[in-house]
């Protein structure tokens, strides 16, 4: 019966998006064995494409696919690309957009993240839920709530999953993975990530974010110094405002990329426009070393650590009977 239930709820998304699709558009997939598929996609669902050929209906795994790009009236626009082996996309965006323009495309995908002590901010690069914030947000913590907005035709909605598990964490690096585990059919809102750094002093660069719990806040301002090390880490000097509560949300850059997770500000007297975001290079190689910062539930919120190996002097120190 639940089977049942399922193809007739899978036909219903097919039809309705069947009778609202464009005869104009249409995608490419270009498949890890080299195959080329063209179609229309008639249903996103978090592990597959289903795929109008104008003479049949297929199943296309999101895990076959190496590019995925959109063609409109002749011309290919490339969409987020999916990395082989990676859990985050890419974009092959190359023209900036005002702020105003990504707000409302890139917004769904920022996310508030609460723990029964604080809050703060992250963003979904994976369309199955998976969700990067800052270590320090959830440090310590193992009930985690993650309350996304999306925005309907008349109203804004507001849901929040209480069913929340930490994937990896890093204390010196300061970023968490975290995943919602839960029953929706649709794939979530994710954002780009930069494939590589090329920040410049002086670029426009803005943030999305719960500062102080007040969620959807954007604030905007410019790349103040591309590689700033603090503390022996590598941060993005920014002037964009950075508040408690906006930790763990992404910096974009005017395509939409982020190239930085908010980190921290200086607050001190007479010390304004000091904000610190973690490079999108060290996010990247977080999440593509994953495994190695698997967190550990007999450990709560530590990635597997290892002791350090003794020193020179520690090897020749006496030992005591």
């Amino acid at each position: 019966m639940a089977l049942v239930m399922e193809m007739l709820r899978l036909c219903s998304y097919i039809i309705s998006a069947a009778l609202c699709s464009s005869a104009s558009a249409y995608h490419t997939f270009d498949l890890k064995g080299g195959a080329r598929v063209q179609g229309e996609i008639v249903v996103e669902r978090p592990d597959a494409y289903y795929v109008d050929l104008g003479y049949d209906l297929i199943e296309i795994p999101k895990a076959a696919v190496e590019k995925l790009a959109e063609v409109i009236s002749g011309e290919v626009a490339s969409l987020p690309e999916i990395a082989a082996n990676t859990l985050y996309s890419t974009s092959n965006n190359e023209s900036d957009q005002p702020v105003r323009d990504w707000v409302d495309s890139l917004g769904e995908a920022v996310v508030l993240v609460q723990t029964p002590v604080g809050l703060g901010s992250g963003f979904i690069v994976n369309a199955d839920g998976y969700i990067v914030t800052n270590d320090h947000v959830i440090a310590g913590e193992n009930r985690l709530s993650v309350t996304v907005f999306e925005q309907g035709k008349s109203e804004l909605k507001k849901y929040t999953y209480e069913n929340v598990r930490i994937i990896a964490t890093s204390s010196e690096l300061d970023l968490a993975l975290i995943k919602i585990d839960s029953d929706r059919m649709e794939p979530f809102d994710v954002v780009p990530i930069a494939s590589k750094s090329r920040l410049r002093e002086g670029q426009t660069v803005f943030a999305i974010g719960s500062p102080l719990g007040l969620d959807r806040t954007v604030s905007q301002g410019i790349i103040s110094v591309a590689d700033r090390v603090i503390g022996g880490r590598l941060y993005i000097q920014t002037t964009t405002q950075i508040n408690p509560g906006n930790s763990g949300g992404p910096l974009f850059n005017l395509q939409g990329d982020v190239v930085g997770v908010n980190n921290m500000k200086i607050a001190a007297a007479g010390a304004e426009g000091l904000g610190f975001a973690i490079s999108a290079d060290i996010l990247r190689y977080f999440l593509d070393n994953r495994d190695a910062y698997a967190f550990d539930p007999r450990n709560p919120n530590a990635g597997f650590r290892y002791m350090s190996p003794p020193t020179a002097s520690e090897r020749n120190r006496p030992t005591s009977k």
